[in-house]
């Protein structure tokens, strides 16, 4: 642990921080057991004794937290605030405790109460704040900010109900609600006395004052509170504890207690009901108009509070001066989901603050900065623009406003170039006008990244090739990374014990220390020791694997692993065509130097993506007719996992052999699972996709199974893609199509799976699932020779973990904070 202690700060206070010896943990576990919560003995369910042992760590966290906030409060630096619709945090208590260096005193304090950390630690629920990649890469974020000492404060929504809890019904993807906060958190604090005011709906007037100038009032608004509620995100090991803001929304008043006498009961509460419905579910379902309102509800919510909340701290600080507020604040938009921010603080400038536009569109375009996370077009958001001028007029406006210059820009420089200017304006005018959230983005921010090399580049060719050829100074690539604490050294306690016998622990905050593992890939002894290692993380994964869906793994099978979002370009539907190519193989005694392997899949489908879900029952019924099939059990077993989320991750990637990164090339922007499976020593299958690539080069090709069409290949074969041909000239993947389409897997619900085989044979089919089929096959092969030569795999295993060093989130964010950000942090 630091050795850093608190000092007498700038307002004369001193403080003398809490132990961590055993014998402060168990007074302190006492006295929140029996006087914060008020129990008298220990249930068996231990929830109290979980959170009097979470309010135990909190107590140490708070200390450090106050000590952050009042060094950043008299330092003054230059301060972030990164806007993400999710924050998929997973648990706090262990990772508290990690970064807190207390766990063994911890441990010990606990036996006085006859359990274990790993007990308690099951008490808590992963927090509901997140879907997938996006917010687990917010999360990441915020951990190495901390963990570097980065004035970053994250700002999101305090969802009610997270995602959704996922249970699999005959098959099917059955959505019960996520009551995450059921229990409470002993983690939240709200803050009331930040409670800021969102407006929404009403109507804009022009007032003239007496100089002449022009003042636009937003009258008659329905206004929302957002109230915060602050979670503390602890550095590791380095006593710095920053803040992720949480906005929970609630009406300005109760109930009408006139409508309530009357006797209009429901009409009474409407206001409230209609408040809180904001901050209710993440990601409600938007197949609906209803949905489309909500989700725009939302996105302005978190970024009217937020931006509120950055310019009432620089008030309070500055006045009204804003000459220098540029230079002292960054806002970094996670995606086009708080996009709107670059309007909204155009509104608070202009209106709320009387700004002139052209200083408040200096100040805008010197601190907005936007991370594009999708290759997708269908993925950018565009919202009507009828839904817009009704929720948001003063918002329109605004926009309307940037688009007539932005566009006045564009035809001086292109002069005639009508199809240009339609291409790029923020309304896009064909059909239904909607507004586009990305190109409002790149015009209002300084800094346009992408998160990873590939995906950097198809942006600057493709997607936003316009902009590029006018902005080119914007653009720049900031490759994702992920957490090496939580992802290797708390994930998997026995690899990290493995690698600082031989190397130390100084990787835990520089993953490039990792490369001095390299040599150890030679030593017979230490890949036995490491094979050994993996052996008892197959046992973990197995048995979280027969908890939840109920098959059976032989953990001295293979594991092959594919867990992320359900969508069709991932292409889980690949995974599952090779699965059913390898259960005909059995089925016609074709199992000569067949390997046998453990086909894990998992992920959530969006409600309303109707072929996801249909995947997911493929998934099922593939799986339910391979495990009760006696000739397949000592060959080949599959499983799909259900409610896949942070804690499962973390047991599967310390347990997976192979690592499935199949996306079609250029659709996955980048990727951060294939990071976590990497750095615990899987071995990747994969196309040239994403972080893919970079990953490939950093392992070797050697050392990674590539296939499949590149990016290039991939638009060059739209063209002509002929996927019938394809099928009919490949024995093995016409038989797999029979017998999807001969109903070998419909389990008595005839023509059940008809749409996905339409998709695959459809020349229009964008994912060019037939195309990558054979390829993928033979790879696979390759894999299974490899891995009964035990040696070899380990030493590729090893050299996987050795190599992942760029990939983590410290490296990452270094390069936000120095080539974006422009922090003088001294973090080089």
């Amino acid at each position: 642990m630091s050795d850093h202690k608190p000092h007498d700060s700038e307002a004369g206070t001193h403080q003398r921080w809490l132990e961590m010896d055993k014998e402060s943990f168990t007074s302190d576990l006492e006295r929140h057991f029996h006087f914060t919560l008020g129990r008298d003995q220990i249930d068996h369910s231990h929830l109290y004794l979980y959170t009097a042992a979470a309010l135990t760590v909190r107590d140490r966290l708070v200390e450090r937290w106050r000590e952050t906030r009042q060094r950043y409060h008299y330092e003054k630096p230059k301060r972030v605030a990164y806007l993400s619709l999710e924050f998929l945090m997973g648990r706090a208590l262990n990772n508290s405790v990690m970064n807190l260096d207390m766990e063994e005193q911890l441990r010990e304090a606990l036996t006085e109460f006859g359990v274990s950390l790993e007990t308690l630690a099951d008490e808590e629920r992963d927090a509901g704040l997140g879907n997938g990649g996006l917010g687990r890469l917010a999360a990441c974020f915020l951990d190495s900010c901390a963990s570097l000492g980065i004035p970053v404060t994250g700002y999101g929504i305090l969802y009610d109900y997270g995602m959704f809890r996922q249970r699999i019904r005959n098959g099917y993807q059955v959505e019960l609600p996520d009551q995450w906060l059921r229990n409470g958190n002993p983690w939240l604090f709200e803050a009331p006395q930040d409670t800021r005011v969102v407006k929404f709906f009403g109507h804009t007037n022009v007032d003239i004052d007496t100089k002449g100038k022009r003042h636009v009032r937003w009258t008659d608004t329905h206004d929302v509170l957002a109230i915060p509620y602050d979670m503390p995100v602890p550095g590791f090991q380095n006593d710095v504890v920053n803040t992720l803001r949480l906005w929970k929304s609630a009406a300005t008043e109760e109930f009408n207690l006139d409508e309530f006498n009357a006797g209009s009961y429901t009409e009474a509460v409407a206001a409230k009901n209609a408040a809180e419905q904001i901050s209710m579910v993440l990601y409600p379902n938007d197949a609906s108009e209803n949905g489309k309102i909500l989700r725009l509800r939302q996105q302005y919510f978190l970024t009217s509070a937020s931006l509120q909340d950055v310019l009432s701290r620089w008030v309070s600080r500055s006045g009204l001066d804003f000459d220098h507020f540029a230079d002292k604040n960054c806002f970094q938009l996670n995606d086009t989901h708080p996009a709107i921010a670059i309007a909204e603080l155009m509104r608070l400038l202009v209106d709320d603050y009387a700004l002139s536009w052209n200083r408040s569109w200096e100040i805008t375009t010197a601190t907005m900065a936007y991370t594009n996370h999708t290759l997708l077009p269908e993925a950018l958001e565009c919202w009507p623009l009828a839904m817009f001028r009704e929720m948001l007029p003063r918002l329109l406006e605004i926009i309307h406003e940037i688009n007539a210059r932005f566009l006045h820009d564009v035809a001086n420089r292109w002069p005639g170039d009508t199809d240009r200017l339609r291409a790029m304006s923020i309304i896009d005018e064909s059909g239904h006008p909607q507004i586009r959230m990305a190109h409002l983005a790149i015009v209002g921010s300084f800094s346009v990244n992408g998160v990873a090399a590939l995906h950097t580049e198809l942006l600057k060719k493709g997607l936003f090739r316009n902009f590029y050829e006018l902005w080119p100074e914007k653009f720049n690539n900031k490759t994702n990374g992920v957490t090496p604490r939580r992802w290797l050294a708390f994930c998997n306690p026995g690899l990290t014990g493995l690698i600082e016998e031989a190397i130390d622990g100084s990787w835990r905050n520089d993953l490039s220390e990792l490369q001095r593992l390299k040599p150890f890939a030679e030593d017979s002894d230490f890949q036995t020791r490491w094979l050994a290692v993996k052996q008892s993380n197959k046992e973990a994964l197995a048995r979280l694997v027969k908890g939840r869906s109920g098959v059976r793994f032989d953990t001295e099978m293979l594991f092959d692993v594919q867990v992320k979002r359900i969508h069709e370009y991932k292409r889980q539907l690949l995974n599952i065509l090779h699965v059913i190519h390898l259960y005909d193989r059995i089925l016609k005694g074709d199992i000569d130097n067949m390997t046998p392997r453990c086909v894990l899949l998992g992920g959530k489908a969006a409600p309303g993506y109707q072929m996801a879900k249909l995947i997911i029952k493929l998934t099922n019924n593939v799986a339910t007719l391979i495990n009760d099939d006696p000739r397949a059990s000592s060959l080949l077993r599959v499983a799909f996992l259900p409610d896949y989320n942070v804690t499962a991750m973390e047991i599967i990637c310390a347990g997976t052999d192979l690592s499935e990164q199949i996306s079609t090339a250029g659709k996955e922007a980048s990727g951060t699972g294939n990071m976590k499976f990497m750095m615990n020593g899987a071995l990747t299958i994969g196309t040239l996709d994403g972080a893919n690539i970079e990953i490939r080069e950093a392992v070797g090709a050697e050392n990674f199974f590539l296939f499949g069409l590149n990016a290039e290949e991939v638009e060059t074969l739209r063209k002509s893609y002929d996927p019938a041909r394809i099928i009919a000239g490949d024995e093995d993947l016409s038989t797999v199509m029979t017998m999807l389409e001969k109903g070998f897997f419909d389990q008595g619900e005839s023509g059940i799976f008809e749409s996905i085989c339409h998709a695959i044979r459809s020349p229009h089919d964008q994912w060019m699932t037939a195309a990558d089929f054979r390829a993928f096959v033979d790879t696979q092969v390759a894999v299974g020779e490899l891995f009964r030569n035990r040696s070899e795999w380990a030493r590729k295993s090893i050299l996987n973990t050795a190599s992942s060093g760029y990939f983590s989130s410290d490296r990452t964010i270094r390069e936000y904070a120095t080539e974006i950000w422009k922090l003088d942090t001294g973090i080089g």
